[in-house]
């Protein structure tokens, strides 16, 4: 694969991948183990407590936790593709081994299959 192309993936995943932890960091914490997951912090409103005000809390924090799922998966994605590029196997599909297009890697720089297998 052409290095300069691999220059612009790496790059464009490195960034990704510090977006996608700065917006996870904005409401959840980060994992202390590598197996774990980001968690989600409960929003606390210092409101006094009412009922309204608790079914907000928990309202938005089922909010967080699935907006954390998604975000956590896609940096998933984003490092797995920075480790294939450090052993040398980016663009290959883990399906059938084939290469993946370079047009696929532009659209969705974390892809891991090719337009075949997907």
């Amino acid at each position: 694969m052409n290095q300069n192309f691999l220059k612009e993936q790496k790059s464009k995943l490195e960034q990704r991948q510090k977006e996608l932890e700065e917006r996870l960091s904005s409401f959840a914490k980060e994992p202390e183990t590598e197996q774990g997951g980001w968690s989600a912090k409960m929003p606390l409103y210092d409101t006094g407590g009412s009922l309204e005000e608790e079914a907000d809390e928990v309202e938005e924090f089922s909010t967080r936790l699935s907006l954390g799922r998604t975000l956590e998966d896609e940096l998933k994605k984003v490092n797995f593709a920075l480790e294939q590029i450090k052993k040398g196997k980016y663009g290959i599909c883990k399906k059938c081994g084939k290469p993946i297009s370079q047009g696929r890697l532009r659209a969705y720089a974390p892809a891991d299959q090719c337009t075949r297998c997907h």
